[in-house]
Order: C-alpha cells, then sequence, then structure tokens
C-alpha cells in the first residue's frame, strides 16, 4: 500500500516520477500527487483516482535543469480520498510524503494547533512538514531540523522532504516501512520498491530502520543513532514482476507476510483508546435496525461467517449469512428493519454485487466491507467501510481476508456501543486484543520452517478434513478452501462435533485431520473430537498453545489470552501450509488453474 519515489539531479523529473508511480500502481492506491522544486520555484499537483487523472493535470508542464522531486500514491488511512489528504502535504515552504503510521501523530497535532498551526488535511502526515517548519523557524538550519523532527516521530515510517529553505536537497528517513536510495552517476533516486527505478538506476542501497540523512550534490550523507555512517551499494535487479515480490517467491508469500503491518493500516483511525470509530457512518446509521443480513461469496462469505458468532455474542444483534449466488435464487424475506451488509475484496463480485441490487430494491438500509474504492459495490451501498489491505495479486485470498475479519470484529464491537449492548470492560477488553493482532500476524522463521519440514508429509492421501468449533469453524473452512485453491487436493473444513454424525467413516491412516485446537475456547470438546479422530487411526495435525499427545505432528501456537488472537495466529498456520504444500507439488501458487482474482460472472 501506497508508493513513494523522489529524484534529484537534471532530468525531465515529471516523467520519472509519473513512470516511477506507474510502477508501483500493483500496491493500491486512490489518490496521487509530485512536488518540484527548480530553482526558486516550486511546483506541486495531486489528484484523486488513477495515475492517468495526475498525467492529464500536469500535461502543460515541463520540468528542465537541475531540480529535486518527489511524488506519492496514496491509500487512505487517516481522512477520505481527497485532493486535500492526497500526498504531497505542504507547509508554508515544505512538502512532505509518508508511508507508515505515526502513532503520536493526534498528540504532536494538537501540539502544533496550540501553537498556531492550521491543518489542511485529515491525515497523519501533515503534522511532519509543520513539525519540520517549527523547528527550521527556530534554528535556520534545515538538517538539524530534520533530525528533530524525526526524532518526535513514534511508529512506522519512511518519509522524504523537500523545502525551500534547501532548495538543492532531499531529506529522508527510513523506519518499518520499506525505502531505498538508487544510483546512477551524479543522479539519485528514492523509492519504497525496487520497480520505480529498474532501468534508471544501476545500484541500489536498502535503507534500514532508524536511518536517515540528506542528498545534496549527487551525495549521500546517511546517519543513524550512533551518527554519520558509510554503506554499501549493491547492483539493481533488472526483473520488474521480481522486484514487486519484494524478495519472496510468490506474491501470495508476500501477502501472508504483509498481513502485520496492513491490519495497521486497517486499525489507524477506528480502533481508539476507549471507542471503535468509523467516520464512514453516520452517527445514526444504525438507528431503527435489528437484524443484520450478510451476502458474499468463497473466503468473503467465510468472514462473515465468522463474524455471525460476533455480532450475536458482543452486539446481541440477530446475523444471518447468505451465500450470494445462492440468496438471489431463494425468494428470501427481507424486512426494512435488517442492515444488509455485502463482503467483497474487489467489488465487483457478480453474486455479491446482484444479491445487493435485490436488497436495494426491498428497501434495505446497505453497507459494503470492501477493499477497493470506488468499486461496483461500494458505488451501489448506501455506506462502505475499506479494509485498506492494499492490491492483493495472488488470487488465493490471504490478506483481503484478514483485514475483512478485523473489520468485522471493529463492527461488532461499534454496533455494540451504538445500541448499548457491550459494557466498558468489555469494550476495554476487545480493544485490548485488537492492538495486539498485528503481533499474533507475524510469521516468524522458525514457523515457515518446519511448516516447510511438515509439508512433505502432507502430498498424499485421500483428503484432508479442517475442523474447528465457534468461530474456528469458518476458520476450517477457509483453511480448506486455501489448500484446495493452489494444491488441486480434495479438503472439506467442518465444525468438529459434526464429525461423529457421518464424516468420521471416512477416517484411517490416509486420512488428514487438521485440528484448530484454541484454548480459549471449547479446548476440551475439540480435544474430544479429535481423539475420536485419532482412535480410527486418522493422521492428525493440531495447531493449538497446549500439546497434543495424540498429534502425529504439532504446531504451537503463542496467544491463548483471546479467542481472536488465536483465531488469526492459527489463519497464518493454515495459509503458510497450503502454500508450502502446494510448492512442493510444483504448482502455480499464485495463478491455481481455473480461478480467476475478480469473479464478474454468476
Amino acid at each position: 500500500m501506497c508508493g513513494i519515489v523522489g529524484y534529484i539531479g537534471p532530468k525531465e523529473k515529471k516523467e520519472i516520477l509519473l513512470e516511477g508511480l506507474q510502477e508501483l500502481e500493483y500496491r493500491g492506491y486512490d489518490s496521487a500527487g509530485i512536488a518540484i522544486i527548480e530553482g526558486d520555484k516550486l511546483n506541486n499537483y495531486k489528484a484523486i483516482g488513477k495515475l492517468e487523472n495526475l498525467r492529464e493535470k500536469t500535461k502543460a508542464y515541463k520540468s528542465e535543469g537541475f531540480g529535486i522531486s518527489i511524488g506519492h500514491t496514496r491509500w487512505a488511512t487517516h481522512g477520505k480520498p481527497t485532493e486535500l489528504n492526497a500526498h504531497p502535504h505542504l507547509g508554508a515552504y515544505s512538502y512532505v510524503v509518508h508511508n507508515g503510521i505515526i502513532e503520536n501523530y493526534q498528540e504532536l497535532k494538537v501540539e502544533l494547533q496550540a501553537e498556531g498551526v492550521s491543518f489542511l488535511s485529515q491525515t497523519d502526515t501533515e503534522t511532519i512538514v509543520h513539525l519540520f517548519e517549527k523547528y527550521y523557524n527556530k534554528s535556520n538550519d534545515a538538517f538539524p531540523a530534520f533530525e528533530e523532527t524525526i526524532r518526535r516521530l513514534e511508529g512506522a515510517y519512511a518519509t522524504l522532504l523537500i523545502t525551500e529553505a534547501a532548495p538543492d536537497t532531499i531529506f529522508f528517513a527510513k523506519n518499518g516501512s520499506p525505502m531505498l536510495i538508487g544510483f546512477d552517476k551524479d543522479e539519485v533516486y528514492f523509492a519504497s520498491s525496487d520497480t520505480p527505478i529498474i532501468g534508471k538506476a544501476t545500484e541500489v542501497y536498502y535503507l534500514e530502520d532508524g536511518e536517515y540523512g540528506y542528498v545534496k550534490e549527487g551525495t549521500v550523507h546517511l546517519f543513524d543513532s550512533n551518527g554519520s555512517k558509510s554503506f554499501t551499494k549493491q547492483a539493481l535487479t533488472a526483473d520488474k514482476v521480481s522486484a514487486q515480490k519484494d524478495g519472496y517467491r510468490f506474491f501470495m508469500e508476500k501477502e501472508i507476510y504483509e498481513q502485520s503491518h496492513v491490519m495497521g493500516d486497517t486499525m489507524i483511525g477506528r480502533v481508539l483508546d476507549n471507542s471503535i470509530n468509523f467516520e464512514e457512518l453516520d452517527e445514526n446509521f444504525f438507528e431503527g435496525i435489528n437484524a443484520i443480513k450478510i451476502c458474499a461469496c468463497g473466503t468473503s462469505y467465510h468472514s462473515a461467517l465468522t463474524s455471525a458468532y460476533l455480532f450475536e455474542r458482543i452486539s446481541k444483534v440477530r446475523c444471518d449469512i447468505e451465500i450470494a449466488s445462492e440468496f438471489r435464487y431463494k425468494e428470501p424475506l427481507l424486512t426494512k428493519d435488517t442492515l444488509f451488509i455485502t463482503i467483497s475484496q474487489s467489488g465487483e463480485t457478480a453474486d455479491t454485487l446482484e444479491a445487493l441490487k435485490m436488497a436495494k430494491r426491498a428497501g434495505l438500509k446497505s453497507l459494503s466491507i470492501c477493499n477497493v474504492d470506488n468499486s461496483s459495490i461500494v458505488r451501489e451501498s448506501d455506506a462502505a467501510i475499506l479494509t485498506r489491505a492494499g492490491i492483493e495479486k495472488g488470487v488465493a485470498s490471504t490478506k483481503a481476508f484478514a483485514t475483512q475479519m478485523m473489520v468485522l470484529w471493529m463492527l461488532t464491537l461499534y454496533v455494540g456501543q451504538e445500541k448499548k449492548s457491550i459494557s466498558k470492560e468489555v469494550l476495554h477488553k476487545e480493544i485490548d486484543a485488537m492492538l495486539r493482532t498485528p503481533k499474533a500476524l507475524v510469521v516468524t522463521d522458525e514457523l515457515h520452517a518446519k511448516l516447510q519440514r511438515l509439508s512433505k508429509r502432507y502430498l498424499h492421501g485421500h483428503g484432508f478434513f479442517f475442523i474447528g468449533r465457534d468461530i474456528f469453524f469458518p476458520l476450517a473452512l477457509e483453511g480448506a478452501l486455501k489448500l484446495k485453491e493452489i494444491s488441486y487436493l480434495h479438503a472439506e473444513g467442518y465444525p468438529a462435533g459434526e464429525m461423529k454424525h457421518g464424516p468420521i467413516a471416512l477416517a484411517d491412516s490416509e486420512l488428514f485431520t487438521i485440528a484448530l485446537m484454541p484454548k480459549t475456547m471449547h479446548y476440551d470438546k475439540i480435544k474430544s473430537n479429535v481423539e475420536e479422530l485419532s482412535a480410527r487411526d486418522a493422521t492428525i495435525l493440531a495447531i493449538s498453545p497446549e500439546p497434543f499427545d495424540l498429534a502425529d505432528d504439532f504446531i504451537q501456537t503463542t496467544y491463548d489470552s483471546h479467542p481472536m488472537l488465536e483465531f488469526f495466529e492459527m489463519m497464518v498456520v493454515t495459509q503458510l501450509l497450503a502454500l508450502e504444500i502446494s510448492v512442493r507439488l510444483g504448482n502455480d501458487v499464485d495463478m491455481p488453474r481455473n480461478l480467476a482474482k475478480s469473479v464478474t460472472v454468476e
């Protein structure tokens, strides 16, 4: 999500920036902008929507001679997709672009506003440029002012800053969000991944967390907490597709690893200290709503199924789940006190879109949960909440599912707040667990290596059962779907308690059972179900924080203080297991046969 480019040198800068931003489109964005300083003249252009809109705005502009320049593609986190919220952000005489999250931006904003600073946007990024100018106005020295600014920032960021106070210099800093520097003779490039500078730069340096500095006259001055430091350049790859994968073998693998980062984007501005906030929803949005009906397909259907447990348990609101392709033909009973929610990664899923149109014709209020702004489902809905997952290129959905689940979890708390059906104690407990979710999504080297080793034992046999109870039953369905999508092996998800009602007849040593055994939810009951399968010689892979003696294989999880933390950690395990089995079978992980990323037909 979001992309940064920068260039300092004599070439035409507008085209370098626009071409670089185009190479970053795969990351996802809803607005874009550039800023260029030539001599003492600063030019700035922004546009919402696709890059074509920015190209149209800048078609009469050309940059000539030496100059400094920065550009950005933004995926909305703080504030809606508007030109005011688009980067670069302007101070009195400086511009900044930024990827990541400034966690203490509200504190900084209040401080700056108290000193008379006016903010134009709703973003966290704008605090950086105003903070810089505050310190520059005191010292009249740009680099110390930038250093002091960086010291005040908390959170993840990759940022570039240019200023009329130093019109021959680009200032940069990196902490927790990727950024690199490219080199070609006396020219210097910046980007958030390799692709924008391939074919332009010949060497590259990948910035490490905590590094910052400035570029002037073709020379990079690099610093960290210990002061000035040297660095070693390396040759730049020429393969753009490989560069987009950021060193991962597949986009799906990259997207599994990204989940811990994008979850922060999903929550930012929404999960507050003592409440959940959705600026997308009017304060009376849930007025007159006594029931919820959710319609979705595939992976989105599984996130919906999980949320039904949460809506009824936490919000105390009846929640019914429908498969969109079936809903359209069942002549459903629809009452106007029902909120109709649709979930779709792309926002173009044909069955879900048609179900939404049916609900609207029946007079129901509608809400969409989607990853793509301005998509058909978003436009058709009364309100929309974006998941902010960034573009997902792997056909088998991973981070889209994770972010859908987080939005639905947040929404259950929001509804509970609005209807006063949730206590402050429960709300605080849920928010505390939410804030720890990104850590539960981190993929450790040890976990991935273990699943790589285990995968060789699960390449044959007559099928897989993924089993779980409560919210872990929909996760079992999702785990089975991931496996069948990319490995082409038969897999089913089942409620653990239903095995004895028929499916256990299939149990033998060639039946692989993936058992989701959370400590926080019905552990003893699912343990009994797994023991029944083990007694019939099924091969058991147990995923649990609690060691299980009867398991043939065991993946020990860490988070056992809240069911949703266990849910997300086990989700990562099932995703990686599917990935590694598919890799061993020699399949195309990102483009599995017969499937498409966006299903726009019935």
